[in-house]
């Protein structure tokens, strides 16, 4: 009769998969311990794995290597699927000064790393497991792990001892970035002129809704389709006010003076509104409480309808002709907690939800247009998935030649799945594929992902760790490491905050993503009131991952 023990012990198909599983259960468990109001999370796992490594059981190396691998695999294409949607925006305007600030910490570390090799002498393969740990990047050390087996495919210790490096490294690659944060908290003057106007202009970007009463009589008599191009301006009339009666106007509806516009835009754009119509009115519009129903006389209502209709996913908004059709009209469209203006070039996706103000009879026409049915957002779309992960692991075993090296230059199984997943979820819906999953979906696969990965990734390296920290070099990696994390952070938080005027909250958000450092994140969301470290993250945390899982494996093809 076979005991617990007995499945971990001795060699069998399925010790493993009890194994691993183990690990990832005793590594969760101990990964919500907080010491100094900080916890590693799910980081743990990485680091319970390195014990049970170090006791030396029998596993089969070839199911091990396949469960990191598809792991690695699973969590990169499932975060490029979630942030496909929002990769290239993130470029435009702010969010192109904080990218570039991201890769100038990201080279500063990279050019470190290679001083470091040559002056300390040590190889370059466990510099890099020592950036990965000091950058808190293991899917960056997947991506050098499978680079070194296409160089040296009979030496597996190397692949090893770089895991081992970046296991030293890791803890203080975690702290030396809080240390760090907390140092710009405590020196950017939070009560600081320029920084209360940065986020006073943050927020002027958000969406704004306003009644205006007509006074400027050089709109007057005109329609609204001829009033829109007199504006470089996005906005949306939502509303119109007639004599006391309220209706929903569309491109023929004639303005007059003294007419009540309801106008939805940005809030940076109040005073170019002002001039257009004329005064606002003092009535606070933006309540979350407001009876729309009961203010629209109850002959028209108001009403958020799902995309859920696969005919409609990709077609652009105009294209449709709902207001012509149904006498309706669009007031907000909100993408993935974010809320855009209706235009007639912007495309739907599946899951957008539709502010539709209306007829009653006339949204529920729009809605069974649309689809407007929740079952069917919580339906998994698998073929998506299994068909990015099909192309991803294609695109990243195809060779590219690249400055005439013996070794091509491959995308690997860390960059070819995350470079599709980017592209399905920005582009997935032009070619009518249903890229949507939940919030919670596309984290339950990440989270997966890379629980598999770094259980794996502890137990491989774990044989030979402790004798690594403790032996000669392994005080000296530490030290490496931490400079690794502390020199890049601090130099361009400084250059930030202090030559680009960028504000605390942006700065910390910022560091925090290029370090892929959701631990620092959270203490920097800790000392703001608003979200602005965590929009901060998001902006460059797509990018920066690309940058890092490619740079490593050109590096080592370049200098090894």
């Amino acid at each position: 009769m076979f005991s617990f023990l007995d499945y971990i012990s001795l060699p069998s198909i399925i010790q493993p998969i009890v194994i691993i599983l183990t690990v990832a259960f005793v590594g969760l468990l101990f990964g919500k311990i907080k010491i100094l109001n900080i916890s590693l999370g799910i980081t743990f796992v990485f680091f319970a794995g390195i014990v049970v490594g170090h006791f030396g059981l029998d596993i089969n190396k070839d199911i091990l290597h396949f469960c990191q691998n598809f792991g690695l695999i699973i969590f990169v294409y499932a975060l490029g699927l979630q942030v496909g949607p929002g990769f290239f925006s993130s470029f435009k305007k702010g969010g192109l000064q904080l990218n570039m600030l991201s890769l100038m910490v990201i080279i500063a570390g990279l050019i470190l790393a290679l001083l470091f090799h040559f002056i300390c002498d040590i190889s370059l393969p466990n510099m890099i497991g020592i950036l990965s740990g000091a950058v808190t990047n293991t899917p960056m050390l997947g991506a050098a792990q499978e680079t070194l087996r296409q160089i040296v495919p009979n030496d597996s210790k190397i692949v090893t001892e770089m895991a081992s490096a970046c296991a030293v490294a890791y803890p203080f690659g975690v702290i030396g970035v809080i240390i760090a944060i907390a140092v710009m908290y405590y020196m950017s003057g939070q009560r600081d002129e320029n920084k209360n106007g940065a986020r006073k202009n943050k927020k002027d970007s958000s969406t704004y809704i306003g009644e205006y009463q007509i006074i400027n009589p050089a709109v007057a008599g005109k329609t609204i389709k001829d009033i829109m191009p007199l504006s470089p301006k996005k906005f949306v009339i939502s509303r119109v006010w007639k004599d006391g009666k309220v209706t929903i106007p569309t491109s023929e509806t004639e303005l007059s003076l003294n007419d009540h516009l309801l106008i939805i835009s940005k809030k940076s754009d109040i005073e170019h509104i002002k001039v257009l119509f004329g005064e606002q009115e003092n009535v606070d519009w933006n309540k979350e409480d407001i009876d729309w129903n009961h203010i629209d006389n109850s002959h028209l209502v108001s009403r958020r309808i799902l995309v859920t209709h696969s005919k409609v996913n990709g077609v652009k908004l105009g294209a449709l002709k709902l207001r012509n059709l149904y006498g309706i009209n669009i007031t907000r469209i909100n993408r993935a907690g974010i809320d855009l203006l209706p235009s007639p070039n912007l495309s739907l996706q599946i899951g957008d939800r539709i502010t539709v103000v209306g007829e009653l009879a006339s949204i529920d026409n729009v809605a069974k247009t649309l689809g407007n049915e929740v079952k069917r957002l919580k339906n998994p779309n698998l073929i998506a998935i299994f068909l990015g992960v099909i192309l991803g692991v294609i695109l990243g075993a195809i060779p590219i030649p690249f400055l005439n090296l013996t070794v091509p230059v491959k995308l690997g199984i860390a960059g070819g799945p995350i470079i599709v997943g980017i592209l399905m979820g920005a582009f997935g819906h032009r070619f009518h594929i249903t890229t949507y999953t939940t919030q919670s979906a596309n984290l339950m696969l990440r989270q997966f992902g890379i629980t598999v990965y770094l259980a794996c990734l502890g137990l491989d390296a774990g044989e030979h760790f402790f004798e690594t920290v403790l032996g000669s070099d392994g005080f000296l990696w530490i030290g490496l490491g931490f400079i690794l994390t502390i020199v890049p952070v601090t130099l361009v938080g400084w250059l930030a905050a202090k030559i680009m005027k960028i504000d605390y909250a942006e700065c910390a958000g910022m560091l925090c993503g290029s370090m892929a450092n959701p631990m620092a994140l959270s203490y920097a969301n800790s000392t703001v009131d608003g979200d602005e470290p965590s929009a901060a993250y998001a902006t460059v945390y797509p990018a920066s991952m690309f940058i890092r899982l490619i740079t490593v494996q050109i590096i080592l093809i370049l200098f090894f």
